[in-house]
């Protein structure tokens, strides 16, 4: 195996290494120096365009990983007409933000060619986009004026202006992410004169320098150091805060880089044409040469070299790298990494190298595994994880899951590596990207049988793979639509998890609406099949699945917009073959919307519902008139049917009465509007208009009886004790006299209700009249009807309360002592 420090360079006190990853990045026939070049973070994609605004997405590729080959594959090539592009980075999530001179933007979410467009506005029409500079969320724009436009976030872009910045030639510009600054909003830092302007969403501030101009600006991966490099030469290294300058270095060279970026967070990395500077703290410098230009592609933790023939990783040597290779080191890693080469050579020395590192065994095994994760050599990978797992068998007590979890991760990046695939991810890296979203970059690429294999080996859910290997099926798939949806769905079963509406979305985008329509039956939560359908203008099938579903909120959903779209007409013909669809309709209007109530009875030819309805609107009216104009229309409705003779009769009783009590609204002093037949005649009664009570009787066939309870009550209300008196003479009484003895004695006139007693006498019960004199005063007239039954025990109790040796109870006593004899 190679020495793993033939590629190292010592920068200070530190050492840098350059790993070659893939060869023969591009086509040799592609002249990369007048591209520019922009790639993801986390070993991502890379984007190029040429001055004739030609787009394409990139990976690197190598024929075969051993021979370090490399082979270009263009994922995908879009053809640009949308006029000069002014801007052209990556989000986080790798998709491509394309910025044109008019504040167009397009965002490329899918690595296919599909893209959400918005425009930037707030002036990008008039004065123009110059430049962009894009961080993993969002991006913000320069313009001709050197306003600044920010879209903090991709998903939901909203455009602001920030800060007006002060006027003069930007020489160069960078910004730093607002996960990074105090204010949690981006700051820009514009070079303009000698100095360097800070802008954020408030203010812009003047930093004080005089070193500039600076050609170019560059911010670390954390935020905290800024780099800065002059038209004399000079970079400087200064904090974020511009209080501290760390260092300064001069490249004694007049022609200016092509491009300066920092390679993590510890040193700058400046490229010219084809000449590679690293330079560190304390004004430390190494060198690297390549045969043609070279693009640099920041990342977290390093940064790509990218060239036509060869794509490199240059980082820091990790801490634990050095620790186990770095010569002379007698680390205890480094000795168990010599104890394992020692094994395999069956050599003695073995044994004595655990002994010699015995008390220090757990952090040597330790230290062979994370290194492990760092190498991007498979050889040395599985030297370390050799080393380490001799070491872990020694000890008597060691946890293995650290190492366990080493040998997956690297199993995942090893194939995301591999030359087919091309995603280069470095093991920091991995961890910050995470498992969840390298397999989403598999599935943009449609690699869906690695994804599928990462996804089952981390345990990670797969329905999203298979959904989109499915849509993709159903957007490219030359089968006839019945295969294609045959294919989807016995590849698909038993999946859980599985959301055939993006599918059958994603066919009816392509326009296959039959095929939707089929791949939609196969969903089994109606609420995700209800509104595509309604989309697809399935409107009676929505309706159907969503009255299957018995969710009557998604019902009244799918009621709604059909209601919204179709002629009232052809609502109700949707409805009226579905009895559940019909009563949730018929409920609601109920309550809320009279009018469509009225037009469904009328539809179905339900009339006594119909009238039932403008008999509510009637009892809730202020005005006769308008109560009256009501019910002629309800009455309008049963005109016509034989069914309905005893509804009609009554509505036309009801009119009746309210033209009545329009005429004593307007005849006399009181209000009779509202009132039923009854309590107008008592009312009318009541205030002295017999005569008129007399007349609505016979209009509305008031019955005998209840004439007389009216009539009764009414009086006993008005007090008209000579009336009632008067009308005891009466011989018959259809409500018998009863009644004019209770109401009269509640009314408080006794005596007159003692009148009715002798009336009442014929059909009481024995003892009754005793028991009526008694509640109206008169003890000696109960007494008489006491001794006439011969009830002693009556007179006595009688005398009792009359008291003794009052004249009342001597009269009593009387009556009493004749009984006795």
């Amino acid at each position: 195996m190679a020495n793993p420090t033939a590629d190292w360079e010592k920068v200070g006190s530190k050492f840098y290494r350059k790993i070659q990853l893939y060869t023969a990045v591009f086509d040799q026939d592609l002249e990369l120096e007048n591209y520019i070049v922009t790639g993801c973070s986390y070993g991502g994609a890379i984007g190029t365009h040429d001055f004739s605004f030609h787009l394409k997405y990139f990976e690197r590729i190598p024929e075969a990983l051993h021979a370090s080959f490399l082979l270009g594959k263009m994922i995908r090539s879009i053809s640009w007409d949308k006029g000069s592009i002014k801007g052209l980075g990556w989000s986080e999530d790798e998709k491509l933000i394309v910025v044109t001179a008019d504040g167009t933007v397009r965002c490329y979410y899918d690595l296919q060619g599909d893209f959400a467009q918005f425009s930037l506005v707030n002036g990008s029409e008039e004065y123009g986009v110059t430049a962009c500079k894009f961080y993993g969320t969002g991006f913000v724009a320069l313009l001709s004026n050197n306003h600044l436009i920010s879209v903090p976030r991709y998903e939901e872009p909203r455009p602001k202006l920030l800060a007006t910045a002060p006027n003069g030639e930007v020489h160069s510009w960078t910004l730093i992410p607002p996960a990074y600054t105090d204010s949690r909003s981006v700051e820009v830092l514009l070079s303009i004169g000698q100095t360097i302007h800070v802008v954020d969403s408030g203010e812009s501030e003047d930093r004080m320098l005089d070193i500039g101009p600076f050609t170019h600006i560059s911010v670390s991966p954390n935020g905290k150091f800024v780099a800065l490099y002059t038209e004399t030469g000079k970079a400087y290294v200064i904090t974020s805060d511009f209080q501290n300058r760390l260092s300064e270095h001069d490249s004694r060279s007049k022609i200016p880089p092509k491009d300066v970026q920092w390679c993590g967070n510890d040193a700058i990395v400046i490229a010219w044409e084809d000449e590679v500077h690293i330079i560190g703290p304390n004004n430390a410098a190494a060198k690297y040469f390549y045969d043609s230009r070279v693009h640099l592609i920041a990342d977290h933790d390093g940064i790509r070299l990218i060239t036509n023939d060869v794509c490199d990783f240059l980082q820091k040597v990790p801490e634990v790298t050095d620790e186990v290779f770095r010569f002379g080191t007698e680390s205890p890693a480094s000795i168990l990494l010599d104890a394992v080469e020692q094994l395999e050579n069956q050599s003695p020395k073995a044994d004595d190298n655990i002994q010699l590192i015995r008390p220090n065994l757990v952090e040597a095994v330790d230290t062979c595994v994370k290194a492990a994760g760092h190498e991007f050599s498979i050889n040395w990978q599985k030297q370390l994880l050799k080393a380490a797992s001799f070491g872990k068998s020694v000890l008597d007590i060691y946890s293995s899951d650290d190492f366990v979890d080493m040998c997956e991760t690297l199993r995942v990046l090893n194939a995301v590596r591999f030359y087919e695939i091309g995603l280069p991810l470095s093991y920091e890296q991995f961890l910050r990207l995470t498992p969840e979203k390298l397999v989403r970059r598999l599935i943009n690429r449609r690699e869906y049988l690695l994804a599928l294999r990462i996804s089952s080996y981390l345990r990670l859910p797969t329905d999203r793979i298979y959904v989109h290997w499915a849509s993709q099926k159903v957007r490219v798939g030359s089968e006839d639509e019945g295969t294609i949806c045959r294919l989807i769905v016995e590849k698909l079963a038993g999946k859980r998890g599985i959301s055939f509406e993006e599918i059958a979305r994603a066919a009816y985008d392509e326009g296959r609406g039959r095929l939707a329509t089929e791949l939609l039956n196969h969903e089994p939560r109606a609420g995700k099949q209800v509104p595509l359908l309604l989309n697809m203008e399935e409107d009676e099938i929505a309706l159907d699945k969503a009255i299957e579903s018995g969710d009557s909120d998604l019902i009244f959903f799918v009621l709604l917009n059909l209601k919204k779209k179709l002629p009232l007409a052809s609502f109700f013909r949707v409805i009226n073959t579905r009895p559940t669809a019909t009563a949730l309709i018929e409920s609601s209007a109920q309550a809320e919307d009279t009018e469509l109530l009225k037009d469904l009875y009328y539809q179905d030819d339900r009339r006594i519902d119909g009238a039932n309805v403008f008999i509510r609107e009637a009892l809730k009216q202020n005005e006769s008139r308008t109560t009256s104009d009501k019910l002629a229309l309800a009455g309008k409705l049963l005109s016509d049917s034989k069914d309905t003779s005893l509804e009609l009769r009554a509505l036309q009783e009801a009119s009746a009465l309210l033209r009545m009590q329009e005429a004593f609204d307007r005849d006399l002093t009181e209000s009779f509007t509202g009132l039923s037949v009854y309590e107008t005649m008592f009312k009318l009664i009541k205030l002295g208009y017999a005569s008129r009570a007399k007349k609505m009787q016979s209009e509305f066939k008031v019955p005998e009886k209840s004439a007389w309870w009216i009539r009764l009550r009414a009086l006993v209300a008005k007090r008209d004790w000579n009336e009632l008196e008067e009308w005891s003479k009466t011989r018959k009484s259809p409500i018998g006299w009863e009644p004019f003895f209770n109401l009269i004695l509640s009314a408080g006139n006794p005596k007159l209700a003692s009148v009715f007693i002798p009336k009442a006498a014929p059909t009481l019960q024995p003892g009754e009249t005793v028991s009526m004199y008694e509640k109206c005063g008169m003890r000696i007239k109960a007494a008489e009807e006491a001794a006439k039954m011969k009830d002693v025990e009556a007179v006595g109790r009688l005398r009792e309360a009359a008291g003794v040796g009052t004249v009342e109870g001597r009269e009593i006593e009387r009556l009493g002592a004749g009984l006795k004899r």
